[in-house]
């Protein structure tokens, strides 16, 4: 088996910290779609820092087996960073899905000088709310 440029596995683990380092922040929900939209970013960007975790720690490990002090302590804090994020998008999304049972749970809500009234569908044997002009 031919060996791995060490350059290009140093520029891959520097690259994989450096996307984890740019990710974005998130904004404020300002209605109930953009509150959803708000919750499926989260996942996906949860998903993203778990995959960026496994890549993270292969490096590590990859580096250990290697003896290469580089790749396994980038790969490492690669990993270490990424179960960092992972765990505060966790916590994020949870408390965006509080805040729209929260919205959801009461009766009415005033918006724009409106009045709104919760009512309830149900579509494929599924329970659904939604707010609807009173």
């Amino acid at each position: 088996m031919k060996n791995v440029n060490p350059i290009l596995a140093r520029c891959v683990a520097l690259g994989a910290i450096g996307s984890a380092v740019m990710a974005p922040m998130t904004a404020h929900a300002q209605s109930l779609g953009d509150l959803d939209r708000l919750i499926n970013r989260r996942q996906s960007k949860k998903n993203e820092w778990r995959n960026i975790g496994y890549g993270s720690a292969a490096l590590g490990i990859y580096g250990l087996l290697k003896k290469d002090n580089t790749l396994f302590f980038a790969g490492t804090a690669g990993a270490l960073y990424s179960a960092h994020r992972y765990e505060q998008d966790r916590k994020s999304q949870s408390k965006l899905a509080r805040a729209r049972a929260s919205y959801f749970s009461r009766g009415y809500i005033n918006r724009d000088g409106q009045r709104y009234v919760r009512k309830t569908t149900y579509k494929n044997g599924k329970k659904y709310y939604y707010f609807a002009r009173a």
